[in-house]
């Protein structure tokens, strides 16, 4: 039997989990403080809801569960590999989300305000940051098209991100509209955004040269390529001037969200136009966000307006909006900085044989102020009092003789 868990999935000392747990907090607190809800939704899906998501590349990575018994039988007797698998682990929230809507609208305040922190799946091949089991942490906006539910969301994440304490960090915001009609004025036939914005997405990866040689790569002319890196790297379009790219509506919205967002972050972090974010997944229609930590580097949160998801179980249009920390990253960020959780103190009260009751009233006495531990005492308890301050201990105290108190360390 083997003792590690298996590849690419996580297990965390209670140091560490004492630090994720008080993320959750802090996140979930936030959250719950401009009025959003909890739900919790199934780690398994109906496959044909994950093959039919619009998930981008992560449908190459859904965990498939096989059919079982008689049902499995037949499948392999068919000779159809598709048809082995009816379920499949989540390989994020949105989806489970949008099934869930459907199925409980009724139910449901409109607009819906939603916060999922939960486990989700994708068959990675496991690296330094990219693990096959990871915890996603989102917040959506369903039922409104307003861009008011913009606002809110780069808002609500600013201020939960700030409650980490992760440094200085910037909202990067653009829309979809916009980068489409750059696209099309720089000469790619119709039909080639797609396949063009994929490119455009690498491009924090592969720099303006490596985009420049994969569009080519695609079969496109050197001059849309040349073109289009030079509207969207050069500086020259700004917020101000998306009129010449976007229909005047989706003009007026994006600069009216990122200019009450920008006021609203009251100066504790930045929020800028950047027309070369695109955001992966296939299902954002709108606008889209991405947080970058200006101290630590890369993604720590993105996300963006995804109006057409949900129709696929309604079949009516369901405006939707959602923002998703990336809670991995963050608790990588904080761990490798030596951040630990905060709490109360904690405290061990040692007992001998016949003692346990005393000791229980004693611990009990203190829990308002600590965390308490029932530790029994053995022979050489210099090695327990060593291993409780290497533990985070700050004092120690003993069922037979109350008064007598050990204090670890200095200022505890």
């Amino acid at each position: 039997m083997r003792i590690i868990p298996a590849e690419g999935m996580n297990e965390f000392l209670p140091e560490q989990t004492a630090l994720r747990d008080m993320m959750i907090e802090r996140i979930v607190g936030t959250y719950r403080s401009f009025g959003y809800s909890k739900i919790t939704t199934p780690a398994i899906e109906p496959i044909e809801n994950l093959d039919n998501s619009d998930g981008g590349d992560n449908l190459r990575l859904i965990f498939r569960i096989m059919k079982r018994g008689q049902k499995l039988d037949d499948a392999l007797a068919s000779g159809d590999p598709a048809s082995l698998s009816d379920l499949g682990l989540r390989y994020d929230l949105t989806l489970p989300l949008a099934r869930y809507y459907a199925n409980n609208r009724q139910r449901l305040p409109d607009p819906f305000r939603v916060i999922q922190i939960d486990r989700a799946y994708r068959a990675e091949r496991p690296q330094r940051g990219r693990s096959r089991e990871f915890v996603q942490c989102d917040i959506d906006i369903i039922g409104s098209e307003s861009v008011d539910c913009e606002v809110e969301l780069i808002t609500v994440t600013g201020r939960a991100l700030g409650s980490l304490g992760i440094g200085d960090f910037t909202v990067r915001v653009n829309h979809r509209g916009v980068l489409r009609g750059v696209i099309k004025s720089c000469g790619f036939p119709d039909g080639s955004a797609d396949t063009v914005s994929v490119t455009v997405d690498k491009l924090d990866k592969i720099g303006e040269d490596g985009v420049r040689e994969e569009l080519v790569g695609k079969g496109f002319s050197a001059g849309c390529a040349d073109r289009l890196i030079d509207v969207l790297c050069s500086g020259k379009l700004t917020v101000d001037s998306v009129g010449e790219y976007a229909d005047g509506k989706t003009a007026e919205e994006l600069s009216s969200v990122i200019t009450r967002a920008a006021e609203l972050s009251e100066g504790k972090y930045g929020v800028r136009f950047d027309p070369s974010l695109v955001r992966g997944q296939g299902y954002y229609t709108g606008t889209v966000f991405e947080v970058e930590s200006l101290g630590f580097g890369g993604t720590v949160a993105g996300g963006g307006r995804y109006d057409g998801l949900i129709g696929k179980f309604t079949k009516e249009n369901i405006p939707a909006v959602g923002f998703s920390i990336g809670f991995e990253r963050i608790f990588s960020i904080l761990s490798g900085s030596g951040i630990k959780a905060d709490g109360k103190k904690k405290a061990a009260v040692f007992y001998g044989e016949d003692e346990y009751m005393a000791a229980m009233k004693l611990a009990d006495g203190m829990r308002d102020e600590f965390d308490v531990t029932l530790v029994a005492k053995k022979k050489k308890i210099g090695r327990q009092l060593a291993s409780l301050e290497e533990q985070g201990y700050t004092r120690a105290i003993f069922a037979d003789r109350p008064d007598e108190i050990k204090i670890f360390g200095e200022n505890r």
